[in-house]
């Protein structure tokens, strides 16, 4: 169990390396790690790897990511969700068109500000503490992709809506922006992540890297033991010797290359594929 790749769903109310470490206990690992942060208030799908498969991460056919979200409209949150809400607007229903045309209004690329309360960067603090300590600071903008976004419920005060968005998204961002739409303040009350890309919750069975790595196979037509040794590689010595990202499988070891205009770069090397 040395190197494993699975889907675990968090629950709400923990912080993703809290869950981690329940995880790592369970299994009686100590290397591992996961991929895209969920907050603590929000539950769903976590990528999880142990051993050399979190070094895999970067290169997993993640996204789009899919989740599903209420808003509660008229409520206002620094935070965006329900985790600091200061103070709650009662407002009239709005007709069921209204919402929907809201909502999808925000299909497409979009740029806007992520929430203060979020682990960006700042001066190499993350903006969630500098929001708690009350320390002025300004996030760049960011842009998105919405690629669907409607209406699953909506039972005033709470609307519930499905977004997928591409990877760096924040849901809480759109949720506020979705209820600006319609003149209000807004947060989330909740949050679940239900699908990143191709990877779904299916009772943390273990799964095959190979089928969520998204690169082309390549073959090497040289001496493999170069490969293995780590030498310098010749392009002329790959059957693809177009530039790009490619992955190569020798003896149940993978290694990841980049041809680019400077040669053959090693991203990644002997990375096994068997316990």
């Amino acid at each position: 169990m040395s190197n494993r790749l699975f889907v675990t769903y968090k629950p709400t109310n923990i912080s993703s390396n809290f869950f981690l470490s329940r995880i790592k206990r369970r299994y009686g690992v100590r290397g591992a790690g996961f991929s895209g942060t969920l907050d603590p208030f929000a539950k769903g799908v976590l990528i999880i790897a142990f051993g050399q498969f979190t070094k895999l991460f970067r290169f997993l056919r993640k996204a789009p990511k899919k989740y599903r979200a209420t808003l509660w409209l008229g409520a206002y949150s620094p935070t965006l969700d329900i985790e600091k809400v200061e103070s709650v607007e009662l407002i009239m229903p709005f007709a069921p068109i209204s919402v929907e045309i809201a909502t999808k209004s925000f299909i497409g690329d979009i740029t806007y500000l992520p929430p203060r309360y979020c682990a960006k960067k700042v001066d190499g603090k993350r903006a969630y503490a500098m929001a708690r300590n009350d320390e002025e600071f300004e996030l760049a903008k960011i842009t998105s992709t919405v690629f669907d976004c409607k209406v699953i419920h909506y039972c005033h005060p709470f609307l519930t809506f499905e977004i997928t968005i591409s990877e760096g998204g924040y849901v809480r961002s759109i949720g506020a922006l979705i209820a600006q739409k319609l003149g209000f303040d807004g947060c989330l009350s909740a949050l679940e992540r239900l699908c990143e890309g191709d990877f779904v919750y299916d009772g943390e069975r273990e799964l095959n890297p190979l089928d969520y790595l998204d690169m082309k196979d390549n073959q090497y037509l040289g001496n493999i033991e170069d490969i293995e040794l780590g030498r310098v590689l010749s392009v002329d010595n790959f059957e693809i010797k177009d530039e790009g990202i490619y992955k190569i499988i020798n003896n149940d070891t993978l290694s990841i290359f980049e041809i680019n205009e400077n040669g053959v770069e090693y991203l990644l090397n002997k990375i096994l594929l068997r316990s």
